[in-house]
């Protein structure tokens, strides 16, 4: 074989090798979560519920304040399973018992968020990746809303569209475009703006 043949073979195999390579990436390899996002998620299994951040905690509310990142959606990942277990049995705890939560809401900065489908049959909770709205209605609702983070409060918000239009990833790395509308419509916006470190508060009208 001649030289400059050979040295174009050994460059594509190369090439694929490290394609490859990138594809199989998986947890050990921190392309999803970090090494304390996985220590934190790991230290227990999925039945059991997580710590929710409070805003009146310092450093619990600096996260809080902190945009997220997107997450991997690898329906292998044993951590990412771990995690969305953990979040649901967070979200339905009695101690929360809430119609939504989002992960940064127990310490863990990646787009990730439960919500109850009032607008479906049964009101069944749903896991999202990387949800994103995309648009949002000139119509507006008004509704009261509370927080997993804020303890003993309630507001009333009359800013929330009354439709959205979101993207998402599902669990099994599919991506998605639903229209939402009424208060399924409202969670959806309230857990979204944890991901970019907004609060509901922030929506209230300065007097």
């Amino acid at each position: 074989m001649k030289p400059l043949k050979y040295l174009i073979l050994c460059a594509l195999i190369l090439l694929i090798c490290t394609c490859s390579g990138t594809k199989n990436l998986g947890p050990e390899d921190g392309f999803s979560f970090s090494k304390e996002e996985r220590a934190l998620i790991m230290q227990a299994d999925s039945s059991v519920p997580m710590r929710v951040f409070k805003i009146d905690s310092k450093q619990d509310s600096l996260l809080l304040r902190t945009k997220s990142s997107p997450v991997h959606a690898n329906p292998k990942d044993p951590v990412l399973q771990n995690f969305v277990n953990r979040l649901y049995r967070t979200v339905r705890d009695s101690v929360s018992l809430g119609v939504g939560i989002a992960a940064p809401q127990v310490g863990i900065l990646k787009n990730i968020i439960w919500v109850q489908r009032f607008d479906k049959e049964e009101f069944p909770f749903e896991v999202y990746l990387n949800p994103k709205i995309i648009l949002y209605s000139e119509q507006k609702q008004t509704f009261t809303e509370g927080c997993l983070s804020i303890p003993n409060r309630t507001e009333t918000l009359n800013s929330r569209a009354y439709s959205i239009e979101i993207t998402y990833d599902s669990m099994e790395n599919k991506k998605h475009t639903e229209t939402v509308e009424g208060f399924t419509a409202v969670i959806f916006q309230h857990e979204i703006d944890h991901l970019n470190g907004i609060l509901y508060l922030d929506h209230l009208e300065k007097k």
